[in-house]
């Protein structure tokens, strides 16, 4: 496949899949556009191996290796899969570093081989293979390499990621047999597995979750003057990443700390209406 058709279907994965990754960027230049959708194609796709369904944790190993190795003939020009060729232009093109690529596909081998995380600092050193390297991704894709804008992306993408652990506490258990709160923050509280099965969160577990969340919003608000440190035409989609968290944030927090009896998000109607807010600070900001 030609580098246009391929480009042309990681486009196709992009805008088939409705998740806190923003997609659109659609006030950034064709090419920043193009290439961060061929990035955001690539990291879907290494996360749909991770979680497939049908496969053994043994099957999906093999097969984020196979993924891997596959990047790495793409490189060299001899991919064939269509979001390999496109997010191999990427990389060469931009300078990505390949690190990251690599951190990625090991989120996703550590989700096959570990379902319980000990302590808050090992569930951290899993977001810096899971998420952090999409922000850096991003900042690379932008031309954006200095250590504040790295640092501030970091604590954006991990405050990203853990609040999305505690959205869907239930979800993972029942989908995937996975429970991201650490064992030692769950006997702090006195919670047990069981007690994410129940209809509704118990005030333990409560209690529990409302600690979490403070730790996720603690680094989206550390990392929210990203914003104002990329070019104006990625702004408002920087600035979704932070506001889409704080907004999961702000909503467990009305719903008692409780996501089990009910999953907080926001749809596509309440993301437009952040799209539309933050368009309005930063057009005041603009005037002032």
């Amino acid at each position: 496949m030609s580098t246009a058709g391929a480009r042309a279907h990681a486009e196709r994965i992009a805008r088939d899949h409705d998740e806190n990754f923003p997609v659109a960027f659609l006030l950034a230049p064709a090419d920043v556009r193009a290439d961060m959708r061929a990035v955001y194609a690539w990291c879907r796709v290494t996360d749909d191996i991770g979680d497939a369904g049908i496969a053994t944790p043994a099957e999906r190993l093999e097969a984020l290796d196979a993924w891997k190795a596959g990047l790495a003939e793409a490189l060299d020009g001899r991919g064939g899969d269509p979001v390999l060729v496109a997010v191999a232009d990427v990389i060469r093109r931009r300078g990505l570093q390949l690190d990251l690529f690599a951190r990625l596909v090991e989120a996703n081998r550590m989700d096959q081989r570990t379902t319980r995380w000990e302590s808050h600092e090992d569930l951290l050193r899993y977001c810096a293979h899971s998420a952090i390297p999409v922000g850096r991704m991003v900042l690379g894709v932008l031309g954006i390499d200095d250590a504040r804008s790295a640092a501030l992306s970091d604590a954006t993408c991990e405050g990203l990621q853990l609040v999305n652990f505690w959205q869907d506490i239930r979800r993972d258990l029942d989908e995937r047999d996975r429970v991201y709160l650490p064992r030692e923050d769950m006997a702090l509280f006195g919670v047990e597995v069981d007690d994410l099965r129940a209809q509704a969160a118990s005030p333990a577990l409560r209690e529990l979750v409302r600690m979490e969340v403070g730790r996720a919003r603690a680094r989206l608000v550390e990392g929210a003057p990203l914003r104002g440190m990329v070019p104006r035409s990625v702004r408002l989609d920087i600035g979704m990443f932070t506001a889409g968290g704080l907004w999961v944030c702000d909503r467990i927090a009305r719903q008692g700390y409780d996501t089990i009896a009910a999953r907080p998000a926001p749809g596509a109607r309440g993301r437009a209406a952040m799209a539309a807010g933050m368009a309005w600070r930063m057009l005041g900001g603009a005037r002032a």
